[in-house]
C-alpha cells in the first residue's frame, strides 16, 4: 500500500498492512530547513535528520486551517486592529477591539527560539467585556471556499500522505478569549452568558465549516477544542452542554460532505468518553497515557473503540527525556493496544517546539518508525 492509500482505508476501517505511523505537527510537508526566517525553529541543523525522516517513513498528514481556504474562523477580525512590532528579537502583537463603550485588548509574543505563540494579555478580563463583547454585529463571511492550498499540498505529497482540513470548535475560540482561571469561573457560574457567546460563534463559524466540507469532500478533518471542557476544569455536564451541542452540527456537516472527523482532545477522557463517542466523530487524538492523561488505549478500544479511529498514544515528554530502554515499551504497548477495531494510527500528542533538538529525541523518533515497520 502507499503511504496516502493506508491512512485512507484506516479511516474507513479497512484492513491495512501495517498501522500508519505519524509525527502530527511534523507532517513531512510544512518544516522547511533551508528557511532562513529568524522564527523559523527548524532551520537548525539538528532538525535535519527528523524531518528527512518524516518525510521519507511516515505516513504524512497535512492539515490546512480552512480560514486559509475563506472560512473564516477569526469572528472578531473585522472588528480588530492589529498591531506587530519587534521587541528584544520577539515579535509582539497588540489587538484592541471597541465593543460596548469599552476598549478591550490583547497581546501575544513569539520567541525566535520557540515555536509557539505565547498570550500574555487576554481580551476578556471579566464578565463585562464578555457582555460588551456580546454587542458586536457577528456575521459570517459568505466569500467562496478556495481550494488550491489543499490541493497544491496534495500534489506536492503525491502518495507520501494525505492533506486533511483542520478547524477549532466553538468552544477553543470562546474559552481563549480569557485566561484560564476567569474562563473557568464564567463558563461554570455564568452558563447563560456563556452560552449566548457560544450561540454566536458557533452562527458564525459553521457556514465556513459547511462550505468547506462541500467543497473538499471527502477528507480527514481535526476538530479541536473540547479539552477546555473537560476535567479538571469543568464538570462532565459542562462538557455535554459546551461540546455536544456545539460540535454536534460541525461533525454532521463534514460528514455529510464524505469527510472523516478527528476530535482533538488533550489531558483527561474517562468522565467525558461517552459523550464524545455519543457526538459521532470518526477519530479520536492524542489519547494521552497516564499521568498526563487518565486512561490507556485499551480502556478507550474497549470502550467505544469499535467505533473510532484511534490516534496515539505516544507522550511527546517520554519522547524527549526517556532512554530507549524506557521507550521501546511505550511504543510496543501502544500498538498492541491500538490493533484491532475500526483502526490506529501510531502518533505523539504533541511536537518538540525548541530549536535545539536533542540527539536522544530524534533517537526516540527513529525507535517509533523502527518498532511500527515503516
Amino acid at each position: 500500500m502507499t503511504r496516502a492509500q493506508r491512512l485512507m482505508a484506516t479511516l474507513r476501517g479497512e484492513a491495512v498492512d501495517r498501522a500508519p505511523v505519524s509525527f502530527y505537527e511534523l507532517n513531512g510537508l510544512d518544516q522547511r530547513s533551508g528557511d532562513l526566517d529568524p522564527f523559523n525553529i527548524f532551520s537548525d541543523p539538528s532538525w535535519l535528520p527528523l524531518l528527512e525522516l518524516t518525510r521519507a517513513r511516515t505516513d504524512c498528514i497535512v492539515l490546512r486551517d480552512i480560514g486559509a481556504l475563506g472560512a473564516e474562523t477569526d469572528p472578531f477580525r473585522a472588528f480588530s486592529r492589529d498591531e506587530s512590532w519587534m521587541e528584544g528579537g520577539s515579535r509582539l502583537t497588540r489587538r484592541s477591539i471597541e465593543a460596548g463603550g469599552r476598549v478591550l485588548t490583547m497581546r501575544t509574543r513569539r520567541d525566535p527560539d520557540v515555536d509557539t505563540v505565547w498570550t500574555t494579555e487576554h481580551l476578556l478580563k471579566d464578565s463585562g467585556d464578555l457582555e460588551a463583547l456580546l454587542q458586536l454585529p457577528l456575521v459570517a463571511p459568505r466569500g467562496p471556499i478556495d481550494p488550491r492550498p489543499v490541493a497544491d499540498a496534495e500534489s506536492q505529497l503525491g502518495d507520501a500522505g494525505i492533506v486533511g482540513l483542520d478547524t477549532p470548535d466553538p468552544l477553543c475560540l470562546a474559552a481563549a478569549l480569557f485566561d484560564m482561571a476567569e474562563y473557568t469561573v464564567v463558563a461554570m457560574n455564568e452558563t447563560a452568558l456563556f452560552h449566548r457567546l457560544l450561540e454566536r460563534i458557533s452562527a458564525f463559524l459553521l457556514p465556513g465549516v459547511e462550505a468547506a466540507a462541500m467543497a473538499l469532500p471527502g477528507r480527514l478533518w481535526r476538530i479541536f477544542g473540547p479539552e477546555y471542557a473537560s476535567p479538571p476544569y469543568l464538570p462532565p455536564r459542562l462538557f455535554r452542554e459546551y461540546v455536544l451541542g456545539y460540535d454536534r452540527p460541525l461533525v454532521r456537516a463534514i460528514q455529510r460532505g464524505g469527510g472523516f472527523v478527528r476530535l482533538h482532545s488533550h489531558g483527561r477522557l474517562r468522565e467525558v468518553l461517552d459523550s464524545i463517542c455519543e457526538l459521532g466523530v470518526d477519530a479520536l487524538d492524542p489519547i494521552e497515557p497516564p499521568p498526563q492523561g487518565d486512561v490507556e488505549l485499551a480502556y478507550v478500544r474497549e470502550r467505544c473503540g469499535r467505533d473510532l479511529v484511534l490516534f496515539g498514544n505516544l507522550e511527546i515528554a517520554d519522547i524527549e527525556t526517556l532512554s530507549e530502554a524506557e521507550f521501546e515499551p511505550r511504543v510496543h504497548r501502544a500498538l498492541d493496544e491500538g490493533r484491532g477495531g475500526r483502526g490506529f494510527v501510531l502518533m505523539p500528542s504533541a511536537s518538540p517546539y525548541g530549536r535545539k533538538l536533542s540527539p536522544r529525541t530524534l533517537h526516540n523518533y527513529e525507535t517509533i518508525v523502527r518498532l511500527a515497520g515503516a
